[in-house]
This record gives C-alpha cells, structure tokens and sequence, in this order.
C-alpha cells in the first residue's frame, strides 16, 4: 500500500495471487474494487480463471459515457491516470466526451492516517481540487476507493453534487449483471463474510474501520 506507486509487474503478481487464492476458494465472482488494479491488470488477467471477474473502471466507464455532460473530470492514482484507461474506456461509447484525469499521490495516505482535517492535508487536497477545476468539468469521478472519504472537505470548496463517487453504480452493475446471469443468491441464510490479508491483520481492521465494522480479526495469508 498504496497500490498506485507501484510497478506495473508488481501489480499483476499482486492480482494474479490474489486471484489464484480466490481460485482455492471456489468462488462464483471477484469484484475488483480498485481502479487502480482495474486500470493495469484486468485485461492482462481477466482470462487465466475459471470465475468472473468485475473491474470497476471497465464496468461503470459504461454508465459514466452516458452522462448528459460535455467534460468529465477523474481524480485517481498516478497509476491509473497515467494507463489512461478512464478515457480509453469512456470513449468506446461516447467520443465526443473530454475526460480530464489527474493523479492525487497523497490522498490514500490522507485517509489511510485520518489527517483529512490536518491543515497540510487541507491545503493538499484544495490545491488539487483547484487545479482540477480549471478544466472546467461538469462531474468529477472520485477514482480511487479512498477518495470518496474525503467528499466532506471537497465539498467545502464545490457542490457536492460535483462529485461521483462510482462504487454506487458499480455495486448496482454487479447486481444487475448476477441476475441477468442467473447468479445472484438471495438467500439470507448463506450471507457471512470472511476477510483475508497478506500482512498486519490488526492493522487492516483499525484502518478498514473508516468504512466499515469488522468485527473479527482478518486471517493472514502467505
């Protein structure tokens, strides 16, 4: 961590592990929830398992090309702005939308460590916002599972409603996408969650707790 300084050999070995553990655990589907990984790995990878893999770039790139807007703006990692991926993608639907990226380096470890309200955080995260606004855009994608936490400072300096957080279209893709396929379990009964990590599980749940409760301690994988 964080992923969007990494290598682009790096990241496909992280993937490919990863997928090869989800591969031991039978498992129907894997949703990759980070754009930065989305952006360099899925279509290297996206073949070489026996599930289904949803990339979130790729999957809302399609919902994003369809906004009744002229120029979008997409904060996320050096990684994936520099793979270019947001507007490769959007642009198979709707070319004549301008897409604007711009890499905010620090913004992971901002939320990671909680510093959002710390004054050089502040000034950080208001001079990228600036710079990203004299493009003009109508929308602004938060293109990094992190950035949206940071939505109560952005919204200090633009209307919220500027911003998109695409994790919601995203979540009712896979939905829609499960049905349509015939794969979506319904049944409560089989509803628990498991949470693996390849380092410092203690760690993992201090700092997944911005976001969500995780009551058991995340189990360590080679």
């Amino acid at each position: 961590m964080p992923y969007g300084e990494k290598t682009e050999q790096q990241l496909i070995a992280f993937a490919d592990k990863i997928f090869r553990f989800f591969e031991q655990q039978n498992v129907k589907a894997v949703v990759m929830a980070c754009n930065t990984t989305s952006a360099i790995t899925y279509d290297k990878l996206k073949n070489n398992y026996n599930f289904k893999i949803y990339p979130i770039i790729q999957s809302v790139s399609s919902i994003l090309a369809k906004l009744p807007v002229q120029r979008l703006g997409v904060f996320a990692t050096p990684a994936t702005i520099k793979s270019g991926v947001y507007s490769r993608e959007i642009h198979k639907i709707n070319p004549n939308m301008e897409v604007f990226g711009m890499d905010c380096p620090e913004w992971v470890k901002i939320v990671e460590s909680r510093s959002e309200n710390k004054t050089e955080s502040f000034n950080i995260i208001k001079n990228n916002l600036d710079t990203m606004l004299k493009n003009k855009p109508d929308k602004i994608v938060l293109g990094c599972t992190h950035y949206p936490f940071l939505l109560p400072v952005l919204s200090k300096f633009a209307p919220q409603k500027l911003f998109i957080d695409p994790a919601v279209d995203f979540a009712r893709f896979i939905k829609n996408d499960l049905e349509n396929n015939d794969l979506l379990n319904t049944d409560a009964n089989y509803e628990f969650e498991k949470f693996y990590v390849s380092a410092d599980p203690e760690n993992f749940r201090r700092a997944g707790s911005v976001f969500y409760d995780i009551k058991e301690l995340p189990k360590l994988v080679d």
